[in-house]
């Protein structure tokens, strides 16, 4: 939902805000997700139906269906919201076609009892002071705990487990910062999130580890309850409330880091990691469980995004051998294990937190600079409860904890 697409000199975003739908709109979202869904399952059968037969069909001959499917109530649902779902079939069919040409072991797409967004694109919405007008809908509160920036392209309704919420898609002008003179070498990780070539580390906060128990406790309470019923449904809500805000404050660090290293450094320089082959290589059950929980590919997205927006540049290197070569005189430890968190040269004798010598590395990889002696010093560590209040080196006061252009 965050990535972000560059043009010319704008960018765009999205931003998200909780809206306040009454009791009769909230039954109107309801029940226009569920006839999305029979609009779905009826493009989806009639692809399934062309492929057994033999015809060929594209997404021009589904969207060109739509007005022809005989569905009760189609009529309550704005025309761009269905042909929203027109390409969310498609989408969903070509993920599936790459993950097959992959090699990886698929299977083929169910039918939906119910849609989970409502998309509005282009038309059909209408931004009136802190009203949010939906076509077909209604009007409803929203709460815009921070300015709406840019033009609307469209808007995306969504429910989670703590309410509703509105997804604004903007276009907005890029921003690019003042020059910082100042480039980095970051190493990302799981038991330290961030280790900078400056020698700034930062914790990975974990914030899964702290709630695994109670998530357990209420998992057990939930086995025990029978299915459907009132209490099943309380302790559903309460496991589904504490997964979010796990997540809501691993994705708030991650947009802290992020625009504190977009205000600080004209060049970050990061490993190309690919996360889903760490977790598949990783024989470790709490190693593949931490390397998820990290979001590093969540990372990597909101540094993206923001630096394209700031005018910096984010270079991705290659990841091999950052760990294992000396950051002083080059030379490759091949028997370097992941339990070594020291990286001690043979060679030169160098001894250093091996982090700290993956971002040198990853530096002079990225910026093709030539290496240069370095000297053991203390490394700055920065625990997460510092972190959440962005008490980064370099952050004044007065600068905004998200670098003002995060989604929140």
């Amino acid at each position: 939902m965050w990535r972000a697409k560059g043009k010319n000199n704008t960018i765009q975003l999205s931003f998200k805000y909780r809206i306040y739908p009454t009791k009769e709109v909230e039954e109107k979202f309801l029940k226009v997700m569920q006839i999305e869904a029979k609009v779905y399952n009826a493009l989806l059968d009639a692809v399934n139906n062309a492929r057994k037969e033999g015809r060929k069909i594209t997404p021009e001959d589904t969207q060109d269906m739509l007005k022809g499917l005989k569905i009760d109530g189609k009529d309550l649902v704005y025309s761009k919201a269905l042909q929203m779902v027109n390409n969310q079939l498609w989408y969903n069919i070509n993920a599936l076609h790459e993950l097959k040409r992959k090699g990886k072991k698929v299977g083929k797409l169910r039918h939906k009892k119910i849609m989970k967004i409502i998309n509005y694109n282009q038309s059909g919405f209408k931004v009136e002071g802190d009203k949010l007008i939906l076509s077909k809908i209604g009007e409803m509160r929203v709460l815009f705990h921070r300015p709406l920036e840019g033009k609307v392209k469209g808007v995306i309704i969504k429910k989670s487990a703590t309410g509703w919420y509105a997804v604004f898609q903007v276009e907005v002008e890029k921003k690019h910062l003042d020059k910082a003179g100042k480039v980095v070498g970051v190493d990302l990780g799981v038991d330290k999130l961030v280790t900078t070539s400056d020698g700034v580390v930062l914790e990975n906060p974990k914030v899964f580890d702290k709630v695994e128990r109670g998530m357990k406790i209420l998992q057990r309470s939930l086995s025990r309850k029978k299915r459907g019923s009132r209490n099943y449904e309380k302790v559903r809500e309460k496991l589904v409330k504490l997964h979010e805000h796990a997540k809501n404050l691993m994705s708030d660090f991650i947009h802290k880091v992020t625009s504190w290293l977009v205000e600080q450094y004209d060049e970050v320089y990061v490993e190309d990691l690919d996360v889903k082959e760490m977790v598949e290589d990783s024989e470790s059950k709490t190693l593949r469980k931490h390397i998820l929980h990290s979001n590093l590919s969540r990372f990597m997205s909101y540094l993206s995004y923001k630096a394209e927006r700031a005018g910096r540049r984010v270079v991705k290197v290659n990841p091999a051998y950052t760990s294992k070569t000396c950051a002083r005189c080059g030379y490759v430890k091949k028997d370097l294990s992941l339990a070594d968190r020291v990286f001690a040269c043979p060679n030169c004798g160098w001894s250093i937190d091996r982090d700290y010598n993956a971002s040198l590395n990853i530096l002079h990889t990225g910026s093709g600079l030539p290496l240069e002696p370095v000297d053991r010093r203390p490394l700055l560590y920065i625990p997460f409860s510092e972190g959440v209040y962005s008490k980064f080196p370099g952050r004044s006061r007065k600068s905004p904890s998200r670098g003002g252009d995060a989604p929140s």
